[in-house]
C-alpha cells in the first residue's frame, strides 16, 4: 500500500512530497504513509506502529494528540475556524508570552518558521536602514531567499552565492556567512562590514544541520558586537523556543537579543509562527510603522489556542526539568548501547534534542567543517534497522531527534530495548 501511495503522489507532487526532508531520499525506499498518532506512537496505513522521535520536527513537546490540547482544539473548531480579524485568543497568547519572555515585549504571529524570520529581517533592515544581514554555515533559518546562501571567496568583501536555484547572486550579496564559533573572523567581518550590517541572526543552539551546542562566550560576543555596531542580535528559537525551557536559550544563556523567532512548539502542532523583541523595533511594523507585514491565516484562532494550551501545560513547574532529566537518562542509557555495539556512532544530547552521529565524532563537532564525510552512508543502514524494529527518527544523518512528555518511562524502556536489537543485528 505504502509503495502504491508513494507511486500516486509522485504523479502529482513533486518527488512525492510537500517537504524536502519527508523524503526518503538515498534511503532505498518509499517513504512511510503515516495515518494517526497518539502520544509518542505513530500508525501507518499498513497498521504498523512506530515510537516516534521525530515528532513533527519538533513541535510536539507533549506528543501527539496531547488530551488537554485536543480538548482545546475540539473547543476551538466549535467556535471559529479562522477570522481575518482582531480576536482575544491571539491576545490572550501574546499576553502569555509578553508576561514570561523577558526579551518580548510585543510579538506578532505569523504561519510559520520562515514567514517569521523573513518578517524579523524586513524589520531588522527597516529599523536601521542598513542592507546586509550575517548568518552563520551550519545554522539553518527556513526557506527565506536571503537565508539560502553560503559563503563566496571572500568573506572580507561580503561577497554569498546562492545554494538554491532561484534565489539571484543579488539577494545573495546581501548576506554574510561565517564559520561557527569563530571569534576572529566574527570581529573581522564587523571592523570592515559593522555600519552596513542591519542584523546577525542565529540559532543559539544550532540544531537542524546535526546539534551543535555553541559556547555562551561566543553567543556573548556576538551580543556584544551588535551593541558596539549599532547592529540588532536575532535569536532564532524556532527549536530552541519553549523546548528547553520556558524563556529557551535566551533564558538559558541570559542573553537578552533584540528580537527572537518562534516556530514549532509555540503551536501545539499547529501552524504558526512569531516573532516579537524590544518595543521601539517592533512597533515598527505596519500599521504602527512603515515595515510592512501581513497574513490572512496569521493568529489564526485554531493555532492560537492549541499553542496557549500546550506553552501553559509545558511551563507547569518542575514539567522542563522533568523532560530534561527524562531525556539525559535516556541518552546515557542509549549512549551504553552504543558502545556495547562498537559501532561508529555518536550520541549529542542538549536537553529533550538528540543527534545520533553515523561516522562518530559527534561530540567533538562545532561546524559543519567538523563533520565525517560519511554521516549519510552510516546513517542510511541504521534508519533502516530501527525502522524495522519499529522506532521512526527523521529521514536524514543530519537531523535531530525529539523527545516529548509522552516518551514516558515505559516507552523509553522499550525504545531502548528496539535500539539494542537493532544495532545489535548491524554488528552481525
Amino acid at each position: 500500500m505504502t509503495q502504491e501511495l508513494f507511486d500516486r503522489a509522485l504523479r502529482v507532487t513533486p518527488a512525492g512530497v510537500h517537504s524536502p526532508v519527508r523524503s526518503f531520499k538515498g534511503l532505498g525506499r518509499a517513504p512511510i504513509f503515516f495515518k494517526s498518532a497518539k502520544g509518542a506512537i505513530l500508525f501507518d496505513v499498513e497498521g504498523n506502529e512506530y515510537i516516534d522521535f521525530c515528532q513533527s520536527f519538533g513541535p510536539l513537546i507533549l506528543g501527539h494528540r496531547d488530551k488537554d490540547v485536543e480538548e482545546e482544539v475540539k473547543a476551538a473548531i466549535s467556535d471559529v475556524w479562522s477570522l481575518g480579524a482582531a480576536d482575544p485568543y491571539s491576545l490572550e497568547l501574546a499576553e502569555w508570552i509578553v508576561e514570561n519572555i523577558a526579551p518580548v515585549e510585543r510579538v506578532r504571529f505569523v504561519s510559520s518558521g520562515t514567514e517569521a524570520v523573513m518578517s524579523a529581517l524586513r524589520l531588522a533592515r527597516g529599523y536601521t536602514n542598513r542592507s546586509k544581514i550575517v548568518k552563520f554555515d551550519g545554522c539553518y533559518h527556513g526557506h527565506v531567499d536571503s537565508m539560502l546562501v553560503k559563503a563566496g571567496s571572500g568573506l572580507a568583501n561580503g561577497q554569498s552565492s546562492s545554494s538554491s536555484s532561484g534565489v539571484s547572486d543579488k539577494q545573495a550579496s546581501d548576506t554574510l556567512i561565517l564559520p561557527l564559533g569563530d571569534e576572529e573572523a566574527l570581529e573581522k567581518l564587523f571592523a570592515i562590514e559593522g555600519k552596513n550590517i542591519a542584523a546577525l541572526i542565529i540559532e543559539p543552539l544550532p540544531a537542524n544541520f546535526g546539534l551543535l551546542p555553541l559556547d555562551i562566550k561566543f553567543l556573548e560576543k556576538l551580543r556584544e558586537l551588535t551593541q558596539q555596531y549599532n547592529s540588532l542580535l536575532i535569536f532564532d528559537e524556532v527549536i530552541s523556543g519553549f523546548r528547553l525551557s520556558k524563556g529557551g536559550m535566551a533564558e538559558i544563556t541570559n542573553i537578552t537579543p533584540d528580537l527572537i523567532t518562534y516556530g514549532k512548539v509555540i503551536g501545539g502542532g499547529f501552524p504558526v509562527g512569531a516573532f516579537g523583541g524590544r518595543a521601539d523595533i517592533m512597533d515598527q511594523i505596519a500599521p504602527s510603522g512603515a515595515v510592512y507585514q501581513a497574513g490572512t491565516l496569521s493568529a489564526n484562532p485554531i493555532s492560537m489556542r492549541a499553542g496557549l494550551a500546550t506553552l501553559k501545560k509545558a511551563a507547569k513547574a518542575g514539567q522542563y526539568e522533568a523532560l530534561n532529566k527524562r531525556a539525559t537518562y535516556f541518552a546515557n542509557e542509549l549512549r551504553n548501547i552504543i558502545k556495547k555495539s562498537k559501532l561508529n556512532i555518536e550520541l549529542v544530547q542538549v536537553g529533550s534534542l538528540l543527534w545520533l552521529c553515523s561516522g562518530g565524532q559527534g561530540l567533538s563537532i562545532k561546524s559543519p567543517a567538523d563533520f565525517p564525510k560519511n554521516i549519510q552512508e552510516g546513517f542510511k543502514p541504521l534508519f533502516l534497522a530501527l525502522l524495522n524494529e519499529g522506532i521512526y527518527l527523521a529521514p536524514n544523518g543530519y537531523e535531530v531527534m525529539f523527545l516529548s512528555h509522552a516518551h514516558d518511562d515505559e516507552i523509553l524502556t522499550l525504545a531502548l530495548s528496539k535500539f539494542e536489537r537493532a544495532l545489535a543485528r548491524l554488528t552481525k
